[in-house]
């Protein structure tokens, strides 16, 4: 039985370069580049970078709040971190190494980094998305060599059934081969460079990659007024060997929370590159968490949108709005927004 999607939603397209900054504003930005520079099949390597920057109020220059950066070796077979290190350095972090990517991984940096976590630094967010970084790789390698090549550099076994994996593998989903396998016509769309031309600071630091690469980048941009105001966006590409870059997931996320208590006052998810036509049904749902305190999003979402209820990706880019909190308190320590109780 096929999947009703109503008329009308569709992934809409590339949202562009990042939105201007806003004066009295904080922005969040992260990447985690991912290659193999053994070649494809070999030691995956993660390079993350992420960093706070604050537009103050009254016009005077951008200050750099907080950045961080991470090198983390993976085993491309099974997930497993075998190596790591962290700037700023944390010797904490080294207690990873030896957790698979996926629910282990962010229940031992749960464990290892606690004081990560509460003060919400740019370093958890991508220690984080390990789990999810390690599991889309490999889509880089559709873009570059023909199928056979690829499942020869994965390994040839049984291909994972995905069927109840996420929304747009649900039961009857066009996305799915008849075991279970998903469907390999990806809708992927090229995509332009993250930072605006006229701000070449909206964004840290990217390396210009050439080689067969994915990389998920994040943006959370932070204001506060009679509300606290969220607007963020999410994306996973690959380079492609004409040059540029394709993405296979996109999603803006738009919410607002209340300035005192920080509960989740409204949110809406737009979907502007996803790779099966099923996909953006996820958004439909995502005001299921108004109510929740921002802080408490990170487990809220799990629990709320399991399985076929939710997206993968989509479930980790309203994860990555717990620590707005923290970001917050930064504008106003600095006198960028009102006063809390």
């Amino acid at each position: 039985m096929a999947v009703d999607i109503p008329f009308g939603l569709v992934a809409r397209g590339p949202s562009g370069a990042a939105p201007a900054r806003r004066p009295g504003s904080i922005r969040r930005t992260s990447t985690i580049d991912m290659r193999w520079p053994g070649g494809p099949g070999t030691q995956l390597r993660l390079t993350g970078r992420a960093r706070d920057l604050l537009t103050p109020h009254d016009g005077s220059d951008p200050v750099v709040v907080a950045e961080d950066t991470m090198t983390v070796g993976v085993n491309s077979a099974t997930r497993t971190i075998e190596d790591i290190a962290v700037d700023p350095p944390r010797p904490a972090a080294t207690g990873m190494i030896g957790a698979r990517g996926g629910g282990s991984s962010r229940t031992v940096l749960a464990e290892t980094l606690p004081d990560e976590a509460e003060a919400g630094t740019p370093l958890y967010l991508m220690l984080d998305d390990i789990a999810g970084a390690s599991l889309v790789a490999g889509f880089a390698y559709s873009r570059w060599m023909p199928r056979e090549q690829m499942l020869a550099a994965v390994g040839n076994g049984p291909r994972r059934s995905m069927e109840g994996i996420c929304t747009g593998f649900q039961p009857g989903s066009g996305a799915l081969m008849p075991d279970g396998s998903s469907q390999w016509n990806h809708r992927v769309q090229t995509v332009g460079p993250l930072p605006r031309e006229d701000d070449p600071l909206g964004w840290h630091e990217l390396d210009e990659i050439t080689e067969i690469s994915m990389r998920r980048a994040r943006r959370i941009d932070v204001t506060i007024g009679d509300v606290i105001e969220i607007d963020s966006m999410f994306q996973d590409s690959s380079t492609v060997p004409e040059g540029g870059r394709v993405a296979v997931h996109e999603y803006l996320v738009r919410a607002t929370a209340d300035s005192v208590t920080g509960e989740l006052l409204s949110i809406a998810a737009d979907p502007r590159v996803l790779p099966y036509e099923e996909c953006p049904l996820a958004s439909l749902s995502v005001d299921r968490i108004v109510g929740t305190q921002l802080r408490e999003l990170r487990a809220v979402v799990l629990e709320v949108f399991p399985g076929t209820a939710g997206c993968t990706h989509l479930n980790d880019a309203m994860r990555a709005m717990a620590e707005v909190p923290l970001l917050v308190d930064v504008l106003r320590a600095r006198g960028n927004g009102s006063s809390t109780t």
